[in-house]
């Protein structure tokens, strides 16, 4: 009975808690919207817009900083925060190339295998508070249009000792990534390619890599090339639906304070030497206006993995190139 009234009672609780993000327009919820805190930490909503914020969950936070694709960044006050929170859509012009081809015409399929990898000490241990992209270059005058891309992903043996061998039982996990596509900025990803939302579950059933079909989101490759990012937004339930996960640990410092640490989401995402160019990128998503640092030596990032050479997450992809007509 004890524990049956305390369910309630935290039942209670996050139902009281639970805010919802909505499309000024169409009154849909806006999903996976970014909400930062303003202190370099952060949560995202899910699938229906809804995340949860209380004070005693977050008793030092006193604003909210919102930002979702194709919308206008809202910066509130987290005093009297209301339980719906209205955000207004922001159209963009989209360069022409994007919009206006012909799709039947003739093309050939080339494909870039992604660089795999299973050893733990080689992998990025994926937190909420980090995107990486990947740079692509355009490899032919002619028109190409992505079709696949391929998400390299580590898994771990349940047994260490057995770790190195294929037929080992993997660790179980069911994880939420959200992909963005960019434009090459002057060698740093800029505006989206596409104002879709694209989020995609990973299990450990899906193998070295996830295989995920955007041929229908009609992303052209641009003539100075394109970025590819992921970012992990945390684990999910059978159904694909984001879990409320914590999402840091609060570890008490040597002075007395308080410090929260960004947990570590599995999959790991292995990293690779085999690549020539240093292609990858990182960001800190929860702070406003941080600007993308490519991964290498002297940018000021700490990682065993620049210390060991290796500075590019293997993406690999499928794309359309369309012969001339």
């Amino acid at each position: 009975m004890y524990k049956f009234l305390f369910t309630l009672l935290c039942i209670g609780q996050l139902s009281f808690a639970q805010i919802t993000i909505k499309d000024s327009i169409s009154n849909y919820p806006v999903s996976y919207a970014t909400i930062s805190f303003g202190n370099g930490n952060g949560i995202f909503a899910d699938d229906e817009g809804v995340f949860v914020f209380t004070e005693k969950l977050y008793p030092d936070i006193d604003s909210l900083f919102i930002s979702a694709i194709g919308f206008k960044n809202l910066n509130i006050s987290t005093k009297n925060l209301s339980t719906e929170i209205i955000m207004k859509a922001q159209s963009h012009q989209l360069d022409e190339v994007m919009l206006n081809f012909k799709k039947d015409r003739k093309f050939k399929e080339e494909k870039l295998k992604p660089f795999l990898d299973d050893d733990y000490y080689n992998c990025w241990l994926p937190t909420i508070e980090s995107e990486i992209a990947v740079y692509f270059p355009k490899t032919t005058s002619q028109d190409q249009k992505l079709k696949t891309v391929f998400f390299p992903i580590a898994l771990e043996s349940k047994d260490w000792e057995k770790r190195n061998k294929k037929n080992s039982d993997k660790k179980k996990f069911s994880t939420l990534f959200k992909v963005q596509f960019y434009k090459n900025n002057d060698g740093m990803p800029g505006e989206v390619l596409t104002y879709e939302t694209i989020v995609f579950k990973a299990t450990e059933k899906d193998g070295d890599s996830y295989e995920l079909d955007v041929d229908n989101f009609d992303i052209y490759v641009p003539d100075n090339g394109f970025f590819i990012s992921l970012q992990v937004l945390g684990y999910t339930n059978k159904m694909g639906k984001l879990l409320p996960n914590k999402k840091y640990k609060e570890i008490v410092s040597k002075n007395g304070g308080v410090v929260k640490i960004p947990t570590n989401f599995r999959p790991l995402l292995p990293f690779t030497n085999e690549i020539e160019s240093k292609n990858t990128y990182i960001k800190r998503v929860f702070i406003n206006g941080n600007n993308w640092v490519k991964f290498d030596k002297g940018n000021g990032l700490q990682s065993s993995l620049i210390k060991r050479d290796l500075y590019n997450y293997g993406i690999g992809i499928t794309f359309k190139t369309y012969k001339d007509e």
